[in-house]
C-alpha cells in the first residue's frame, strides 16, 4: 500500500494520513489504539498539550523506539502551544513541557493552537477559566522561530488561523509557517483558504475530516447542550460514490481531501476504522466524483468545532 507524503517548506515530508488524538483521553484505550496504528503503518501522530494525552503517546513511542521497532526519524509528531501558553513569555516553557511529556528531544511540527491567547492558568484550564487577552502574533512567532533554532522542533505552523491572520505572520516571518491546521471536510471545504495557503507553500491539514461523530460527547463533558451535527458518514451521495469504488463513506471523504493535496488526521481508537482510514491510497476519485463532492458544500453552518463556546 503506497503511502503519500506532502512536501513541506524546509524539506520535511509529512505523511498525508495521520492519527488525530483529540478527545482520546482514556489511557488504556489510547495506548491500545496507538500500538495498533503503529503496527498497521501510521507514522504521523497529531496531539496537543491541551488534549491531556501527550504522556500516554510519549510512553508508547518510547517503547517502540527503545525496543528498536521504530527509529525516531521514521515518525512525524505534531503538538501544539495551548491557548494559555500563547504569549511570548510562555512559548519555550510549554514547548519544553510537551517534549518532556512526549519523551522526545524534538517534535517535527509545533503549532500555535489558536489565534488568540488566554491568561495563564496552572495545568489545564476549564472553559470558565479561559480569559482571552491581547495577542501579539509577531512577537509570539519570533519565539516559535527560536524553538526551531534550538532544535526543539523541526518546523512550526498555525492552527485555527484565518487568511488575514496567516498573512500577518507571513509578512514578518523569518521561518514561514509550514502548515495550517483547520477544520475541513466535504461540508466545509474551505476552498479559498486552502488555495491561499497552497499558493504560499503552506501545507493544509484537515481536522474533523469525517465530521467528528463523537463531538457531542465532548460538548457534554464541558457542560454544554448537545447540538445537531452534520452526518456526513450517512450522506447518500458519499455512500453512492463509496459503493462505486467498494470503499466506505469515510474512505471517500479522506480520498477527497488527499486529491486536493490536503493532509487528513482522522481520530479513531477502533481497530477496524484505524485500518480503513489509512487504506485510501489504492483508489482514485474521478472528475465526476470530485464535482459531486464539491457540490455538498454547506459552509460555516457545517462547522463542528464552534469556538463560540468560549466566553468572549
Amino acid at each position: 500500500m503506497a503511502k503519500i507524503f506532502m512536501n513541506m517548506s524546509g524539506g520535511l515530508k509529512m505523511p498525508a494520513i495521520g492519527l488525530g488524538t483529540w478527545q482520546a483521553t482514556d489511557e488504556t484505550e489510547l495506548e491500545k489504539a496507538l500500538n495498533i496504528a503503529l503496527e498497521i503503518g501510521y507514522r504521523h501522530i497529531d496531539t496537543a498539550f491541551i488534549y491531556q494525552n501527550e504522556r500516554v503517546i510519549g510512553r508508547v513511542l518510547n517503547q517502540w523506539i527503545s525496543s528498536g521497532k521504530l527509529k525516531r526519524e521514521e515518525l512525524f509528531i505534531t503538538t501544539k502551544l495551548p491557548m494559555h501558553g500563547i504569549h511570548q513569555d510562555r512559548v519555550e516553557f510549554f514547548m519544553k513541557k510537551s517534549l518532556e511529556n512526549l519523551q522526545l528531544d524534538y517534535v517535527d511540527l509545533y503549532l500555535i493552537h489558536f489565534a488568540v491567547g488566554a491568561k495563564y492558568v496552572e495545568g489545564f484550564p476549564t472553559l470558565d477559566e479561559i480569559e482571552f487577552q491581547d495577542t501579539d502574533h509577531i512577537a509570539i512567532w519570533k519565539k516559535m522561530e527560536e524553538q526551531v533554532d534550538a532544535g526543539r522542533t523541526k518546523t512550526i505552523g498555525l492552527s485555527n488561523f484565518n487568511e488575514k491572520q496567516v498573512g500577518r505572520i507571513l509578512k514578518s516571518a523569518r521561518i514561514k509557517p509550514a502548515c495550517l491546521q483547520v477544520e475541513l471536510h466535504v461540508f466545509l471545504p474551505q476552498h479559498k483558504l486552502v488555495q491561499y495557503c497552497q499558493h504560499n507553500g503552506i501545507v493544509v491539514v484537515a481536522y474533523c475530516p469525517l465530521g467528528s461523530p463523537a463531538h457531542n460527547k465532548f460538548i457534554a463533558t464541558v457542560g454544554l447542550p448537545e447540538r445537531e451535527l452534520p452526518d456526513m458518514l450517512n450522506d447518500s451521495i458519499i455512500k453512492k460514490i463509496g459503493n462505486k469504488h467498494k470503499k466506505t463513506a469515510a474512505q471517500v471523504m479522506l480520498r477527497y481531501l488527499l486529491q486536493r493535496n490536503i493532509v487528513a488526521i482522522p481520530k479513531s481508537v477502533t481497530p477496524s476504522r484505524l485500518k480503513d482510514n489509512i487504506d485510501v491510497f489504492d483508489f482514485a476519485l474521478d472528475a465526476n466524483d470530485m464535482k459531486s463532492l464539491d457540490k455538498l458544500e454547506v459552509g460555516e453552518e457545517a462547522r463542528i468545532a464552534d469556538f463560540k463556546l468560549f466566553k468572549g
